[in-house]
């Protein structure tokens, strides 16, 4: 079955699909990024079609560094591919209303009552969890720090994965009490203070799972993880199609997931200071069960 991207309506639960299926003719070009190469649309939500995250369409694309925001995924290039040779806008492309939600109201509110529950299903939550095991240092390692950024009560690494420090950042205490991976927790909101409470060069990993899509301030959040981690240091941003819809940013819920790649690979290119994003589809069972993605990046060794 084929992996389908665009806009799903939400149905009123707790989790659910950011993405839909939509008609196979229907294919949003994005060309060069370069200024005046393109022509600008207003940027909508339209039912069936996922909107360019630039607000932009063309009628032509290079594939050298262009790629297909369509109604399936193998109808362009693969999402491993996405994030190659990308020639990024020499400005942040995205605007403030961009990271407006439908739910403004408080994060704190929202996440006050603790949600002993995963937001993926288990074939996704075991495709992580096996990419974790190729990427991590060997557990036990002397002097290895890993900071799991808007954590809960459980991260999905490897069965028994232990280091010396592996910090929680989330934001609701009961759930981080209860993660049995992590050696000590912080309560915080990025969106509200989105400066990390740590030294620089304090971690060889970041992860974070499901919740890029919640950032209000990811361009302060992405330079805050440059500076706290060690150079060299592997920051991983795992995601799939399911989100709170009124608590993600605009710019998210009204985009597919080849587009969701590069706006986290944008992140990263535009806080500066790491090595060029790439992206994997670690999706286990394609149109059967949760697609999973992941965008990581390394901290330049200079930076």
């Amino acid at each position: 079955m084929t992996n389908f991207i665009g806009l799903r309506l939400p149905l009123l639960c707790a989790s659910f699909s950011c993405s839909c299926s939509c008609s196979s003719s229907t294919l949003l070009l994005l060309n060069k990024w370069n200024k005046g190469l393109v022509k600008a649309y207003p940027r909508r939500m339209v039912l069936g079609i996922g909107a360019s995250f630039l607000g932009m369409a063309s009628s032509a694309f290079q594939a050298s560094n262009s790629f297909i925001a369509s109604a399936r995924i193998n109808s362009g290039p693969s999402v491993d591919q996405i994030l190659k040779n990308v020639e990024w806008p020499e400005q942040f492309p995205f605007k403030d209303e961009d990271f407006q939600r439908f739910d403004e109201s408080s994060d704190a509110l929202f996440y006050e009552a603790p949600r002993f529950v995963t937001h993926i299903d288990d074939p996704a939550i075991a495709a992580l969890t096996k990419y974790y095991s190729k990427v991590f240092p060997p557990s036990n390692t002397p002097g290895v720090s890993i900071l799991d950024m808007c954590s809960s009560w459980v991260s999905h690494f490897p069965p028994g994965y232990k280091q010396e420090r592996v910090v929680g950042l989330g934001m609701n205490e009961e759930e981080l009490k209860r993660n049995p991976v992590l050696t000590e927790y912080v309560v915080q909101d990025l969106n509200v203070n989105p400066k990390l409470p740590f030294e620089d060069n304090s971690f060889d990993v970041i992860t974070n799972v499901v919740s890029v899509d919640y950032l209000t301030k990811p361009l302060d959040v992405f330079k805050e993880m440059r500076r706290v981690l060690k150079p060299g240091g592997l920051a991983i941003m795992s995601f799939s199609n399911r989100c709170f819809w009124t608590k993600a940013i605009s710019i998210w819920t009204s985009t597919g997931d080849a587009d969701h790649v590069m706006i986290v690979g944008a992140y990263f290119h535009y806080a500066g200071g790491f090595e060029p994003p790439q992206a994997v589809d670690i999706s286990p069972n394609p149109g059967r069960s949760d697609p999973m993605y992941i965008v990581y990046s390394r901290k330049l060794p200079t930076a």
